[in-house]
């Protein structure tokens, strides 16, 4: 881990930084993670660089937990902050050049779950086709390497002798930042869509099985069974789908009825 600076350098300014920390009504976890470098790596021990800023915010997490962001990125969040400049801590890592995922094409089995994996979708490939890594999309975030079962991705320094934000500028960091919003933004669509379908299928088994014309009490029974199967799955999905938005808007959804089968 290299030496973290007793002062702030001049290229950790503010005015350095992304132009939206001059906005006056930015929150403190804005200007915070306008000051992250966006790599979305979770070494911080957060699982992006949002949640990250939100938890220095609220006390909950130090402001030298950025090993990509290194020396000059605790220098930045410590001026912002009003706060002494201290060492990056080596819990979570060390200060790097900036490294970027190489994929070995001829071992590459196109299994996709280094595609899942990306935080900013820099890998192209389908299934059980060769993968390959988009170098200018790369944060070099390490998160597609345990994933791959067949151990074919590496991880290649590319700008040796310059570390941290001296291997990482402000554009590359907003542009990956804009690709990771945008992913979670599709991930989040997607499962919206998927789940509309699975309702929509479940309300239509539901309509079919309440149709049914049932004759012997065991065949009455196996139909009531059915209808009750299907109607918990329902509100299952009306819970989850009610937490969702409760998250989204940060407050808590009431508790579940276990009692509660009326379908959504």
């Amino acid at each position: 881990m290299q030496n973290c600076p007793t002062d702030v350098p001049p290229s950790a300014s503010l005015s350095s930084a992304s132009p939206t920390l001059s906005t006056s009504s930015a929150s403190l976890a804005d200007r915070i993670e306008d000051l992250l470098p966006q790599t979305q790596c979770t070494k911080c021990g957060y699982p992006a660089c949002r949640p990250y800023a939100e938890a220095i915010a609220e006390g909950r997490a130090e402001y030298n937990q950025c090993p990509p962001g290194g020396a000059e990125g605790v220098a930045r969040l410590a001026q912002l902050l009003g706060r002494p400049v201290i060492p990056l801590n080596p819990v979570h890592g060390s200060e790097q050049p900036r490294r970027l995922a190489v994929i070995d094409e001829q071992v590459c089995i196109g299994c996709t779950l280094c595609i899942q994996a990306c935080p900013v979708d820099a890998i192209a490939g389908a299934a059980k086709q060769m993968h390959t890594v988009i170098d200018a999309l790369c944060t070099g975030c390490d998160l597609c390497v345990a994933p791959c079962p067949v151990d074919c991705i590496s991880m290649v320094e590319v700008t040796p002798g310059r570390t941290g934000w001296q291997a990482w500028s402000q554009q590359q960091a907003d542009e990956a930042r804009a690709r990771h919003d945008w992913r979670t933004a599709r991930l989040r669509r997607d499962k919206l869509e998927n789940d509309a379908r699975l309702a929509a299928k479940a309300a239509a088994k539901l309509k079919e099985v309440e149709a049914a014309a049932a004759g012997t009490p065991e065949e009455q029974a196996e139909l009531a069974r059915k209808k009750a199967i299907i109607q918990a799955a329902m509100e299952r999905a009306r819970q989850k789908k009610l937490q969702a938005a409760q998250d989204s808007q940060g407050t808590p959804a009431p508790p579940t009825n276990p009692t509660d089968s009326e379908p959504a």
